[in-house]
């Protein structure tokens, strides 16, 4: 396994949250800078703690192999993390209902890791997850920070974060890769790093819902935007481009096809924006495939993240070479390996 290098990853691209801080109205424009706020105060603390070398939760002592070992946290609306624990492994569901989906949703991700991939946890070792709800006031984003994630409440234009459950399970996959193939977080190994999070936030969504792959809306963050928006959610794998298109927000930025890449300085080189282009060869493979996604399609991702021949600074290029060895070395020279060429060539990737 690579060393780990770990970075601040949110679901609501940087974009989005600068475009709503210049609103007019302040009651979009005051909580959206507020977000950016504590967004680039943990992105501080989180090179820091790099640095000084912040300690990893530890897994208890006897604890069984192949079971979640889940903390929730209450920040009180603070931004002190963790916060004050509210419930652990096993115990009981409490009157809070976004620490009862916080909980079902790391479960929901750990168990579709462990029967869909054999693999015990985010780092196949049986790695706690932790997870903090209420952060800030009135906080509009959900991020991972490399030890733990962090949930909002939301404001005016996102509901609680821990009402999609793809939202918890693209946090948690922050970790994934992480603990695999360690993308970094700028230009296209930092959009495969968050299109990886995409990919298998749908997943656990399909795997919670027992859908296949005809039947998933391929939304990220559907039921997450408010009446307020004009959208159905942050991001579409199936049609990238078209999860809004509002006064406030503006138009889903994200291509579909290289020949569209977006080339910019900001959002770390477009990590959220690019990310569609990846995201729109995983739906074409699983639609192409058919049946339940993670079982073809999602193992050939899974694999090629895992495999170890991917560099951290990896290309569109470099990961869809990966995925088509990784695709022959499972499954050899049929169908899967046919679908995956096919879908690489429609957005524009090269794969001889």
């Amino acid at each position: 396994m690579k060393a780990t290098h770990p970075v601040f990853c949110t679901i609501v691209p940087p974009h989005v949250l600068d475009k709503l801080a210049q609103a007019d109205d302040p009651d979009l424009a005051g909580p959206a800078r507020r977000t950016l706020e504590a967004d680039a105060a943990q992105r501080t603390h989180r090179r820091l703690t790099t640095v000084l070398g912040a300690p990893a939760a530890a897994v208890p002592e006897g604890a069984a192999a192949g079971k979640p070992h889940r903390t929730l946290y209450d920040a009180q609306h603070g931004q002190r993390l963790p916060g004050v624990k509210v419930r652990g492994e096993g115990d009981e569901p409490g009157r809070d209902a976004t620490v009862n989906r916080a909980y079902a949703g790391l479960g929901a991700t750990f168990e579709l890791l462990l029967k869909g991939f054999e693999r015990d946890s985010i780092d196949g070792n049986g790695l706690p997850l932790v997870a903090s709800v209420h952060y800030g006031e009135n906080y509009g984003n959900a991020f991972w920070d490399g030890r733990q994630m962090v949930l909002g409440d939301g404001d005016e234009i996102f509901r609680d974060f821990t009402i999609p459950v793809d939202v918890i399970a693209h946090e948690l996959a922050h970790g994934l890769t992480q603990y695999t193939a360690n993308f970094t977080y700028f230009g296209q190994p930092g959009a495969l790093n968050e299109s990886v999070s995409d990919v298998f936030g749908s997943l656990v969504k399909q795997y919670v819902n027992d859908e296949t792959a005809d039947r998933a809306d391929w939304l990220i963050g559907a039921g997450l935007l408010t009446e307020r928006v004009t959208g159905v959610a942050l991001r579409s794998m199936k049609a990238p481009g078209t999860a809004y298109d509002d006064d406030v927000l503006g138009k889903d930025p994200q291509p579909a096809k290289m020949e569209d890449y977006v080339r910019t300085g900001r959002d770390n080189g477009g990590v959220h924006i690019n990310s569609g282009i990846p995201n729109h060869a995983f739906y074409l493979l699983a639609t192409d495939l058919g049946g339940r996604a993670w079982e073809r399609a999602g193992q050939i991702w899974y694999d090629t993240l895992t495999g170890g021949s991917l560099e951290v600074d990896a290309s569109f290029t470099d990961f869809a070479r990966a995925t088509v060895a990784a695709a022959r070395a499972r499954f050899g020279e049929g169908e899967e390996h046919e679908a995956l060429l096919k879908a690489w060539s429609l957005v524009g990737v090269p794969t001889g």
